[in-house]
């Protein structure tokens, strides 16, 4: 589900592709930054709290300062021992977590400053949690008059035990609570980032995608048109500008070959097909029946192959615009003509589909699958159906099949599934070469399956003309 969800949502586009992972990076980048700025502050603001604990502690240290009891009158301007707590022990509570890295930066104030000590503690705790951090946050308040400063979240304890002595001396630190202003900056940031970098590329790849994409077009109009005319302006670097360049030369080229061919098909079959028309006259003084039938069917013969040489050679460029088509209709009218011939021809119609078509072109196809399931599994029976945005014209038959290694070999010209050149048991095989042409003319494809019996066996042969339904 999130696979596809994910297939679906990436862009298709060389511009789209690059720009997300050009913002992917970047936004990586940016949590990578975000992610060790956060941590250089918090290693900052840490030491800062060590450091005003040791200020703290550091004169009653000494002996520069006594440590005076908590209780005091109120109003009065308290000595600096007052922010100072002397207790037996120290009580851990569940929610208490020691800081061991600031342990060990409070000792080396310590030492650098000539305490001796016996042990340290460093506590990060609830503000809720500490009653003497509430009440020294409620007199100072009081004192200051400042009511609209944040309550904070934390209070760091930071305890020393002097040499010779039991009692620990343990300094509160309000731990100021955590506002949005670095978070707005790195957001900020990060889209002004976003909005240059972005928007640069984006500019860039507009220049290099947009004659790219009118190349693609101009290839995609000429594969299916052959239509010279039209050629693309050379636009944008140099290197794609070389690109179309060359890309309209070989276009050119190809558009002049297939003239060129065009020129020569015509020629081979005026010169071919005069000479047959005088041999069809010239067998008529053939006294021999036989002979004379022999004759004409052999004329006949290299008629059909030279027709079906053409109309292969020709399909690519054909000069029949496309047309609506009621394809149901196009079937029946080529089964029609088989039944009215005898033939053992079935239809099973499917729902009305009209379709943009060559129906001269099509027809052919389909007559070239039904004469090859005659020819070859002595029926043939045809089935239209529409599903899964393609349309199917499936002609089946009850013929020996395809070895399935030879299927996609069977639709190359020239290819015969009897290895003979008998005309009695097939054409020139061009059959199905022809109709996959005017399939893919069409935009669909030709596929051949064999069908299977009961015990796996081949029932006969499913040739299957797919279209696009749209």
């Amino acid at each position: 589900m999130t696979a596809n969800l994910l297939h679906r949502l990436w862009p298709r586009s060389l511009q789209g592709q690059l720009l997300l992972a050009v913002a992917l990076t970047l936004l990586l980048a940016q949590g990578i930054s975000a992610a060790l700025l956060f941590s250089a502050q918090s290693e900052r603001r840490d030491a800062a709290l060590i450091h005003t604990a040791a200020m703290r502690l550091l004169p009653v240290a000494h002996g520069d300062v006594p440590l005076f009891d908590d209780e005091r009158p109120e109003g009065r301007m308290h000595p600096p021992g007052m922010r100072l707590q002397a207790v037996d022990a120290i009580l851990l509570l569940p929610s208490d977590r020691r800081d061991p890295q600031g342990e060990a930066e409070l000792r080396r104030v310590l030492e650098d400053q000539g305490v001796a000590y016996s042990d340290v503690m460093v506590i990060e705790r609830n503000f809720a949690s500490d009653p003497m951090a509430q009440r020294r946050f409620a007199q100072r308040e009081r004192i200051r008059g400042d009511h609209l400063q944040p309550r904070p979240d934390k209070v760091m304890l930071a305890a020393v035990r002097l040499p010779g002595q039991q009692r620990w001396l343990v300094a509160r630190v309000m731990e100021p609570r955590g506002g949005f202003l670095p978070g707005l900056t790195m957001i900020g940031q990060t889209l002004l980032l976003y909005g240059l970098l972005v928007g640069v590329i984006a500019l860039i790849l507009g220049r290099l995608t947009r004659p790219l994409a009118a190349l693609t077009a101009r290839v995609e109009h000429f594969a299916t048109t052959r239509d010279p005319d039209g050629q693309l302006t050379p636009q944008g670097p140099d290197d794609v500008r070389r690109l179309v360049v060359a890309h309209n030369a070989m276009e050119a080229r190809i558009a002049s070959l297939l003239d060129e061919k065009d020129v020569m098909l015509g020629a081979i079959g005026h010169d071919l097909k005069t000479p047959l028309a005088a041999l069809r006259v010239r067998i008529e003084s053939v006294e021999n029946d036989g002979e004379r039938l022999r004759m004409a069917a052999t004329i006949e013969d290299i008629v059909r192959s030279l027709d079906d040489i053409l109309s292969l050679a020709r399909v690519g460029r054909p000069s029949d615009p496309r047309e609506p088509t009621d394809l149901n209709a196009l079937v029946a009218q080529v089964a029609e003509e088989y039944e009215d011939l005898g033939e053992p021809v079935s239809f099973e119609p499917g729902e009305r589909v009209v379709l943009s078509l060559r129906p001269t072109w099509l027809r052919r196809a389909v007559r070239n699958l039904v004469s090859n399931a005659l020819r070859y599994g002595q029926t043939a029976r045809i089935a239209l159906h529409r599903g899964d945005g393609a349309v199917t014209i499936a002609v089946a038959d009850d013929g020996p099949g395809i070895p399935e290694g030879d299927l996609a070999r069977m639709q190359e010209p020239f290819t015969r599934g009897d290895p003979s050149r008998n005309s009695a048991t097939g054409g020139a095989g061009l059959g199905l070469a022809l109709a996959r042409a005017i399939a893919e003319q069409h935009g669909g494809q030709l596929e051949l399956v064999n069908r299977r019996d009961g015990s796996g066996g081949i029932a006969g042969l499913v040739a299957t003309i797919r279209l696009p339904a749209a």
